[in-house]
């Protein structure tokens, strides 16, 4: 017997799983295809589920074995791959087939919530299954290359017993620890960078389009403050964990005028002003709150509870 990872689950096949490189991809989205698709490229032995079933028509004709259900999917070996909308679409998939999870290891690449990365973790043990959450930072085109990072957490020895397998998804799996919602925490952290701020670059561009200008003449500008915002990172970091926000700087209240004057440029110009409108409020909250004279990286503390709380 060797060492348990789970119920069920020994990480000395788990091992030999992977050097046999045969994998189970489920969920043939973009990014299940792409995965499919790289292991093919590799050499694997893949086999394949799908609700709709003739997504995987190409890559049967590569070499794909096409599973009639998802039991038989599950059957066809110890590593799993899941690339689902959600995991209230993991636990339609899979608990129909629930008595075929014993043994198996779920690389978990469902996007989803930290707490329900938690919760399926712990579902997938009470099967006498284990899983990896995995978080990918790439879209479809990313993966197989080998720069692409994919933030993993859940039990170490099984994320390294997998590693060849992981590193055929992208070529730098980061291990981020042994709670199954780090990686998912890590994910998301990304995601609310991502969205906000392309969502300030189309503001940006509504703006440039009220002024007769196009996203092409704004571009090297946009480029010049984005590839600013390292430095910002760095600088406030250390303060910011040290819950240190003293205006030597910068201040909230001058910060204020600052997002006002973007709000009314954009009032002037007749662009929708929700967005601005709502940065204006925090700033105003912060300054209600007592900040005002304290570097606008204070609004943290109000970012840290609900409105009306802290």
């Amino acid at each position: 017997m060797g060492v348990q990872a789970g119920q069920g689950v020994s990480v000395e096949r788990v091992a030999e799983a992977a050097a046999r490189r045969s994998v189970t991809v489920i969920g043939l989205g973009p990014m299940g295809q792409a995965m499919a698709g790289a292991f093919l490229d590799q050499g694997y032995e893949v086999t394949l589920w799908n609700r709709t079933a003739s997504r995987a028509d190409a890559l049967v004709a590569r070499g794909a074995v096409r599973a009639p259900g998802v039991a038989e999917a599950l059957a066809a070996g110890e590593l799993v791959v899941l690339s689902l909308t959600d995991y209230d679409a993991m636990y339609a998939v899979l608990e129909p087939a629930a008595a075929a999870l014993a043994g198996r290891v779920l690389v978990n690449l469902t996007s989803d919530t930290p707490e329900k990365a938690r919760a399926a973790a712990r579902w997938a043990d009470g099967h006498g299954a284990v899983q990896l959450t995995g978080g990918v930072t790439v879209p479809p085109s990313g993966i197989g290359r080998p720069e692409s990072v994919t933030f993993y957490s859940g039990p170490r020895e099984v994320f390294d017993a997998c590693r060849p397998v992981l590193e055929v998804i992208t070529g730098a799996p980061d291990h981020r620890g042994e709670d199954p919602g780090l990686a998912a925490l890590f994910y998301q952290l990304g995601m609310v960078m991502f969205w906000t701020s392309m969502l300030g670059y189309w503001q940006a561009v509504a703006l440039a389009d009220a002024n007769g200008l196009t996203a092409a003449d704004i571009l090297p500008h946009a480029t010049e403050t984005a590839n600013s915002l390292p430095g910002f990172f760095a600088f406030y970091a250390e303060r910011l964990d040290a819950g240190r926000h003293q205006g030597d700087v910068d201040r909230l209240a001058m910060g204020l005028a600052s997002v006002e004057h973007v709000l009314h440029t954009h009032a002037d110009a007749g662009v929708d002003t929700s967005l601005p409108a709502a940065v204006v409020d925090l700033f105003r909250r912060g300054v209600r709150a007592g900040h005002g004279a304290d570097s606008f990286s204070a609004l943290v503390e109000l970012l840290k509870a609900p409105e009306g709380e802290g």
